[in-house]
């Protein structure tokens, strides 16, 4: 059993601390989600904040189970690698980055929607209804699909939350270090090699993303912040194999 890092141990106790104030918030009629969730950046609830502090938010016991679950056991091993100092720019790194690349995907997506139904001459004033309740005059269907429509309501008010982006960051960098370490699903016990485990679950993320065909994970998970934070991973990942960054630099 790999054992927990300090680094991580205190980002694992934030999460936990953040996910109590949630429900104690909760259960006082104030939904922190609500300042600390990352809205689409159209929303008036959005903040720049929220590209950071919705690393710290979950929606279930199940969603911060799994994600800390993984910290522990991948960012461990990382942490033992890099040190503190390194081990944290690279979380931090993947968190963000997988919070701007979500919120890219879900502008291009918005954007193709508002697009088309200013074609289509609906007024703005109907287009905020939409925005604002979810409803519409079903003309509307001749021009943009019932589908597209729940995307453009569900992309301007669901906040994204979880540490999925970062966690999926940290297993790109756990899969290059340690290539030949065995994986396995929990509903699937078979061991399979860090480097073929780790492509095939991005590579889900992508179908998922690219289609809205969930495989694994629940409908509602926000796949182009999972892809963001893998890419970050790896692209900090190939640059440091590159330049072969001295430890000394970090710690």
């Amino acid at each position: 059993m790999i054992k927990i890092t300090d680094t991580v141990k205190h980002i694992l106790i934030i999460n936990v601390l953040f996910f109590v104030a949630k429900y104690v918030a909760t259960q006082n009629g104030v939904n922190l989600t609500q300042y600390l969730g990352l809205f689409f950046i159209k929303n008036e609830l959005f903040m720049p904040w929220q590209f950071v502090s919705t690393m710290f938010m979950h929606a279930s016991v199940n969603h911060i189970l799994f994600n800390m679950l993984a910290l522990w056991m991948f960012g461990s091993a990382l942490e033992q690698v890099w040190g503190k100092t390194k081990f944290l720019f690279f979380y931090f790194s993947a968190g963000i980055g997988a919070s701007l690349i979500y919120t890219l995907a879900n502008y291009i997506q918005f954007e193709s929607v508002y697009t088309d139904l200013v074609s289509a001459g609906i007024s703005t004033f109907d287009i905020s209804k939409i925005l604002e309740t979810g409803s519409y005059n079903t003309s509307i269907l001749k021009y943009v699909s019932q589908e597209s429509l729940e995307t453009f309501y569900g992309v301007y008010n669901a906040p994204a939350v979880g540490a999925s982006g970062a966690i999926m960051g940290l297993l790109v960098g756990f899969g290059m270090l340690f290539p030949n370490s065995e994986l396995m699903l929990l509903f699937f016990p078979v061991p399979v090699k860090a480097k073929y485990f780790i492509p095939v679950l991005i590579g889900l993320d992508v179908f998922s993303g690219l289609t809205g065909i969930s495989i694994f994970s629940p409908n509602n998970t926000a796949y182009w912040a999972h892809i963001g934070g893998a890419l970050i991973g790896l692209l900090m990942m190939l640059y440091w194999k590159k330049t072969q960054f001295n430890k000394n630099r970090w710690n």
